[in-house]
């Protein structure tokens, strides 16, 4: 049975070696440049109304490439997300639901695994998060876990290794060391993977003061009260009100500064954080004083982050490899800044579902194109092995956007899409959910706690998702509809009729004992 079972997994492999062999055309290079919680708000190419800052790299993919304005997650959050990436698969088959107590499985089949037994040499540099140690790659750096801004351990190919400086940089830096270095008789795949602009949102020193204290217009619904939605949207715990702390407010240090850094930092927040403290805000003013506070930070990560492409994407030039380079640009996941009151991502809801993508193909798309049709990052492992002329694993579940990126958009392209979120109840109390997306609908079912409901939004009418349209009787047909789409798409990607407990991760539920306790023995019962 161990053979049977080696002989197919090794199926896949063999195939790819054996057609990448029968190819007699150059093979293109892979570049993914991928960031952690991007908004696809602060990408100048995505025009937001309140137009946050400028990304003139990171453009420069839209003016040569394709611009995607409905790139969707199946699960908004970061593991999971990069899972998807390396897989093609949901969550539920490739294993890893949280950011809790989910690992990846390194033996599964990966696109990285088959490149590399096609003759690619392969590198990941960056943020991993995946606990278990890379696979399928001939090079890895990696933070530890989520990572720290300033002065990051990391793991390369396994060894400890201590980083001086700021880890936007610090990546880009290695990212360029290792594409000098390559095997240059070999296509490549390189993941470069940033840190930013997750959370705390700590800016490259430089950055500091960047905006000059210009206030950023604010989301037209900042002040979010939550009426005409169910409970789970009401008793989340990620605002700018109430779950902001002291470290995402830069009213606390970090500890890994040295003194030369912390001198820089200290030279821009503390006047300006005596200032706040005489002020004595509360309510409204304090929500809107987190508010620029956090854009400043946010935005500024995604300076250094726009400069790393532009260096990047400068050498891929004065090296000749631009004609010859796939570039991908993305992040795990959408993220709020300010709508609804939020930061974060975790809902199907438009800001977190949604993920800028952006990408340059030459001599296949375009240059200016933009695209409007429903793609994942479920379809990034496709993408890149029929770039590399290899055949695409069955079990896979999206697909190539090739064509979308030649501007044709195949008959059968997908109308609606299946999401799924579990992590509950820690860290942002946001409630299981799953639902189904279409270019106009959204029908959600929340479940496994007390809010099990329904709720359905329409962006054509209510763009923001400030409304539950689900037992308004002119929509009653709608419902019908998007249920049974919703039951179809269960079957075609294999969803189990019951979620296994491990996908909630290990906090507890109400009144439930920890997942982490022996079977009939309750933690802290009261006596």
């Amino acid at each position: 049975m161990k053979v049977l079972f080696r002989l197919l997994f090794a199926l896949p492999l063999l195939t790819a070696v054996l057609f990448a062999a029968e190819s007699k055309t150059a093979r293109p290079n892979i570049l993914f440049i991928f960031s952690d919680d991007h908004a696809y708000q602060a990408i100048s190419a995505y025009n937001d109304p309140r137009k946050l800052l400028e990304t003139p790299h990171i453009d420069r993919l839209a003016k040569s490439g394709m611009l995607f304005t409905r790139a969707m997650v199946p699960n908004s959050i970061c593991g999971p997300s990069r899972a998807t990436v390396l897989t093609g698969k949901y969550n539920h088959l490739n294993g890893f639901y949280n950011n809790s107590n989910s690992r990846f499985d390194p033996a599964q089949p990966t696109f990285v695994k088959m490149l590399k037994a096609s003759g690619y040499e392969t590198a990941v540099i960056g943020k991993w998060h995946l606990i278990s140690e890379p696979s399928g790659f001939d090079h890895w750096h990696i933070l530890p876990g989520q990572g720290i801004y300033y002065n990051p351990p990391m793991i390369k190919n396994g060894e400890r290794v201590k980083h001086d400086g700021y880890v936007t940089d610090i990546i880009t830096d290695l990212s360029l060391d290792w594409l000098k270095q390559r095997d240059k008789s070999k296509p490549f795949l390189l993941m470069a993977q940033h840190k930013a602009p997750h959370r705390e949102w700590s800016p490259a020193l430089r950055h500091l003061g960047w905006d000059k204290d210009k206030p950023h217009a604010e989301p037209a619904t900042l002040f979010d009260d939550y009426s005409n939605r169910g409970k789970a949207v009401r008793d989340q715990d990620m605002t700018l009100e109430k779950t902001f702390t002291a470290l995402d407010a830069k009213l606390s240090t970090p500890g890994s500064l040295n003194a030369e850094q912390r001198n820089a930092w200290d030279a821009y927040y503390s006047p300006r954080n005596a200032k706040f403290n005489a002020a004595n805000l509360t309510g409204k003013d304090l929500v809107r004083w987190r508010y620029q506070r956090y854009m400043h930070d946010y935005l500024g990560c995604i300076k250094a982050v726009d400069e790393g492409v532009g260096r990047i994407l400068d050498f891929l030039k004065a090296e000749g490899l631009e004609e010859n380079t796939i570039v991908v640009y993305s992040a795990d996941q959408g993220f709020y800044l300010g709508e609804h009151g939020w930061f974060d991502k975790r809902w199907i809801f438009e800001e977190s579902l949604r993920t800028p993508l952006l990408a340059r193909w030459p001599g296949v798309t375009k240059p200016g194109s933009v695209n409007h049709e429903i793609v994942s990052n479920l379809d990034f492992a496709e993408t890149f092995l029929d770039a590399a002329g290899l055949p695409i694993p069955a079990d896979m579940q999206g697909r190539s956007l090739r064509p979308l990126l030649a501007g044709k958009t195949p008959a059968d392209w997908r109308k609606s899409f299946y999401y799924h979120y579990y992590e509950y109840p820690a860290p942002h109390h946001v409630r299981p959910h799953e639902g189904v997306v279409t270019d106009r609908f959204k029908l959600v079912r929340f479940y496994k706690t007390d809010a099990d409901y329904w709720e359905l939004y329409d962006r054509q009418k209510d763009p923001q998702e400030l409304r539950d349209f689900y037992n308004d009787p002119a929509y009653a047909k709608n419902v019908v509809e998007l249920k049974q789409e919703l039951g179809r798409l269960r079957v075609e990607l294999k969803v189990p009729a019951e979620t296994p407990r491990e996908a909630f991760g290990n906090a507890p539920f109400a009144g439930e004992p920890s997942p982490t306790q022996p079977p009939g023995k309750k933690k802290n019962p009261k006596k």
